[in-house]
This record gives C-alpha cells, sequence and structure tokens, in this order.
C-alpha cells in the first residue's frame, strides 16, 4: 500500500507539500496562476507513468540480459474532441488522452524492442490509469486546538 499526505502552503497561493515515507516534494500551479515552485499535478501524474514505466522496462530486460542501455520517456496530456477519437459516443465531447513516446537506446534486436513495447503497457501505474481507480473521500474532523 503506497500512502502520502498532501498539505497546502498557507504562505503560497497554491504550492503544496507532498511527503511520503521518506521524500518530501512540492506541487504547485505554473504563473500566473502559482508560484511555479515544484510540478503541476498533471506533471506528476505524467511522470509517475513515465517513471514506473521506465522501471518496469528496465525490470524486464535485466532479468531477460538484454542491452538495454537507458530508457528515454516522454509524455504528453491532452483534451482531444472525441471526433478525433474512434470510438466517440458523443459528438462535441472531448477525452482526456496521454501519448508515451518511448526511446529504448541500447544495441537491441527488433523482437527485443518490439517486446519492450509490450512490456510498457503492463507496467502498474498504467494498469490502474486504465482500470479507472474508485477513489473514496473521508472527510476527517479537525483535531487542532483553535487558537
Amino acid at each position: 500500500m503506497a500512502t502520502v499526505t498532501v498539505k497546502s502552503d498557507p504562505t503560497n497561493r497554491f504550492t503544496t507539500h507532498i511527503e511520503g515515507l521518506s521524500h518530501t516534494i512540492l506541487a504547485d500551479e505554473p504563473e500566473p496562476f502559482g508560484d511555479d515552485l515544484g510540478p503541476s499535478p498533471y506533471e506528476l501524474l505524467l511522470a509517475s507513468l513515465g517513471a514506473c514505466t521506465s522501471m518496469t522496462l528496465q525490470m524486464y530486460a535485466r532479468r531477460k540480459e538484454w542491452p538495454l542501455e537507458e530508457v528515454r520517456i516522454t509524455l504528453v496530456f491532452d483534451r482531444v474532441h472525441a471526433g478525433d477519437a474512434s470510438d466517440c459516443e458523443e459528438p462535441g465531447t472531448k477525452i482526456e488522452r496521454i501519448r508515451r513516446n518511448i526511446e529504448l537506446l541500447g544495441p537491441l534486436d527488433d523482437g527485443q524492442r518490439k517486446r519492450l513495447i509490450e512490456i510498457a503497457s503492463k507496467c502498474p501505474v498504467h494498469k490502474t490509469l486504465q482500470s479507472k481507480p474508485t477513489i473514496e473521500d473521508i472527510f476527517v474532523e479537525n483535531t487542532e486546538p483553535m487558537l
């Protein structure tokens, strides 16, 4: 189970502290809306998918003892008109799309490259995003004393 705690920063507009078990990072909105002190929430989402994809590919290649030297992934999030999609249900609506450009460096043969591209869709974050996870909101009473 993964757990993070997210806390707003009252001294900035949208700056948010994200705390894991042993790491802390900042998230923010870009200027002019935020103070641009960290990646935006969508950048963090793309980073999670990219990092997991890279780790999954490296793990698989090492297990197979394939000469994968480096993985480079560029991810882009956008919204496109559903009419541009092959399976749109309602005209005029937009769908959310993540494009994942995967570059595999090293003297891999065509079969190894093809298999690694297949493996990319098996990374846990990719599977989670495609499964449309349930999100449960649980509101917690503030237990801190008021000053």
